[in-house]
């Protein structure tokens, strides 16, 4: 396939039918009910049809957002040194894939049917030097384009220039409203203003706001704050990680929460819920699918079995998957397990056909432990990459789950 005039067997649609429109806002509409969601009707009417261009045709709730979609970390550079970053970036790395291969990457993944989004991370995405080439390739393959960045290089120019490449979401990471936490946290005395002039070029391009932010021990007394300042920024999506022992991550002494502060997080995103307009999600914490549905004591019979419909729990290698910048294809950017390389291997061979994605595919009977025996195993799942960081088996039970005691 020649990489400059791709000949895809078909564009993926950007616009679908209303029945599948409303199953996407039944999960955000189920989640709203769980938590007493009071500005749901809000949402509704204000941020559903800005955010169908962002989950383009996936339906439900899950880890890292809604379910089925790939992330491509298009570069190992960066120009932060957040202490947290999982994929310890700072310089180029001379293996990262070339254009040409970028772009016969993003060929293969349009050949999957469910990947309608295609999400640029790194690193920072936006140091790659040919980062504008990719996202048009991208565009004309059909596939809705999200940035994940720390936002400091995105001025209006900048912002207006994504939205002409085809940048529907716009993911910036922001880890505390006070700025020096924020800045320690991105080992950067600027980063925080940075941030904030790139959420509100975002914002005046019409490209929605999406916030990413990462629970440590460090900062999680200053969640409940950040929660309320990005409801204020009208960010639509706000992905509430919490640190994995990956990266640079695992260097940090005691930063990752423990089972009591996973729980405290999940409770902390539940009640917050009820009384803001962002949705907010966890990654890295599948707990909170069966927390919020035992609390409303739904979590017997048909309602698990409604549930288990829409909450998707943990996605990595269940329609998500990451692809490393020299071409190898994880699961999650927090399972270091490598299923093949681009290089080598066509994507959807890798993607359909490996051990590893097999394995999560079928979790229901793959899991151990803890995790293989629970009944939420289909909503929950455990964390796959908690699993392999403290154990070194991706299969292994998630030791920071709460809900098994």
């Amino acid at each position: 396939m020649n990489s400059e005039t791709p000949d895809y067997k078909k564009i993926k649609p950007f616009f679908w039918p209303p029945s599948l429109l409303f199953r996407q806002m039944g999960s955000a509409m189920l989640m709203g009910y769980l938590n007493g969601w009071r500005k749901l009707p809000h949402w509704l009417f204000h941020d559903a049809l800005k955010s169908i261009p962002v989950s383009n045709g996936a339906m439900g709730m899950g880890c890292i957002g809604y379910p089925g979609h790939p992330a491509w970390e298009v570069t190992s550079a960066c120009n932060l040194r957040c202490i947290h970053c999982h994929a310890s970036s700072g310089k180029p790395n001379p293996d990262d894939l070339s254009t040409d291969e970028g772009k016969r990457l993003i060929d293969g993944l349009a050949e999957v049917d469910g990947f309608r989004t295609l999400v640029y991370t790194g690193g920072e995405p936006l140091v790659r030097p040919d980062i504008f080439e990719l996202l048009k390739h991208s565009k004309d393959a059909g596939f809705a384009n999200i940035i994940a960045t720390n936002g400091t290089l995105i001025d209006e120019e900048m912002a207006f220039r994504l939205k002409e490449h085809g940048v529907v979401c716009n993911a910036i990471s922001l880890d505390a409203a006070n700025p020096e936490v924020h800045n320690h946290i991105r080992n950067s005395p600027d980063a925080f203003d940075l941030a904030l002039r790139g959420m509100e070029a975002t914002k005046k391009a019409g490209i929605l706001l999406q916030i990413n932010a990462t629970a440590m021990e460090i900062n999680m007394p200053y969640l409940p704050e950040l929660i309320d300042f990005v409801d204020k920024q009208d960010a639509s999506i706000m992905l509430m990680y919490q640190l994995v022992a990956v990266g640079r991550g695992e260097k940090i002494e005691k930063a990752t929460l423990k089972k009591s502060a996973n729980q405290e997080l999940g409770e902390l995103i539940s009640s917050k819920q009820k009384n803001v307009k962002t949705i907010i999600e966890p990654v890295a914490g599948p707990q909170y699918w069966p927390y919020i549905l035992k609390k409303k004591g739904m979590n017997t019979g048909i309602s698990l079995k409604l549930a288990e419909k829409v909450f998707h729990g943990c996605a990595a290698g269940r329609g998500f998957v990451y692809i490393k910048s020299n071409g190898e294809v994880w699961p999650c950017p927090f399972v270091e397990v490598a299923a093949g390389n681009v290089r080598e291997t066509e994507f959807k061979k890798i993607y359909e056909e490996s051990e590893v994605f097999i394995n999560l595919r079928n979790r229901e009977k793959t899991l151990k432990g803890d995790c293989g025996d629970c009944r939420y195993r289909t909503i929950c799942g455990g964390c796959r990459g908690r699993a392999w960081a403290y154990t070194g088996d991706y299969l292994a039970e998630d030791p920071r789950c709460f809900i098994v005691k």
